[in-house]
């Protein structure tokens, strides 16, 4: 049953392909008048609209970096006017900054707007990689090596300071079909390294890779720097990890859920 009450619901979709949405956010799309997706702020590897369009019997509207950011979402704020808009998102809808300017210029226009969770990279994180959930810092995305940014060296020095893990999502472009591997990051951050000199990405520097979280075969690699650089991760989305002051607990579970050495029990963490 349509509905032409004007709204704009934001849902997540999940990490993996079209079964990682909620139940009620396929509800919510049954019972939509348009439906717009946009695929740019991270990769779903084994979605399939088709399929989703199938389930819901709506047809989805791709929207483009270009239609969000330089168009304000003019096509998705027309549309909301007019009756209810389902916006999907990959992952959790807001977890990323991405997309809460289209959120306020709905609201500064009268539009009412509503939020309908999924599952995140960063839950899914934790879940996969037995760390602590209340021991990450700041996370921080790292750029393609041409962009020359240290934001992310500084930030992982910042959260070890502190004890805590940094969560490093890795930057890409879809249209290109173009993804910063966990090998290249590690390089880009040990090149900054070389630059300052402040003994945060070494060779002994611990680290924990992840390819395909939400997919039933996702790859986790916890190792020494060293060890990680030629490591094959597979096919993307990827996601690399700093842990900071690590638990036995938490040790335990990298040498169990994510092949991390042995070794890992006799190190000091202070």
């Amino acid at each position: 049953m349509l509905t032409m009450m004007k709204e704009l619901v934001f849902v997540g979709l999940g990490l993996n392909d079209e079964y990682g949405i909620t139940l009620k956010g396929l509800e919510e799309i049954k019972t939509a008048n348009t439906v717009f997706m946009e695929t740019y702020t991270s990769r779903m590897p084994d979605f399939n609209i088709q399929h989703l369009e199938k389930l819901c019997d709506k047809k989805i509207q791709l929207i483009t970096r270009q239609t969000l950011e330089e168009e304000n979402g003019k096509q998705i704020l027309q549309a909301a006017q007019t009756g209810k808009t389902i916006f999907l998102v990959p992952g959790d809808p807001f977890i990323a900054t991405t997309h809460i300017t289209l959120r306020i210029d709905a609201q500064k226009i009268g539009i009412p707007t509503r939020i309908i969770h999924g599952i995140s990279i960063m839950s899914a994180i934790v879940s996969l990689s037995g760390l602590h959930n209340y021991k990450f810092g700041k996370t921080v995305t790292v750029p393609f090596p041409e962009t020359s940014a240290q934001t992310p060296y500084n930030v992982i020095a910042q959260n070890k300071k502190s004890g805590l893990h940094t969560l490093c999502l890795l930057d890409l472009k879809e249209p290109e079909n173009r993804y910063l591997t966990i090998n290249q990051a590690i390089k880009t951050l040990q090149t900054i390294e070389q630059q300052k000199q402040q003994n945060i990405i070494t060779q002994d520097t611990v680290a924990l890779g992840v390819a395909r979280a939400g997919s039933n075969q996702p790859t986790l690699k916890a190792d020494f720097i060293k060890n990680l650089t030629n490591f094959n991760f597979g096919m993307p989305p990827y996601s690399l990890i700093f842990p900071g002051d690590l638990h036995f607990m938490e040790i335990d579970a990298l040498i169990a859920f994510a092949d991390a050495p042995i070794e890992l029990k006799r190190l000091s963490f202070k």
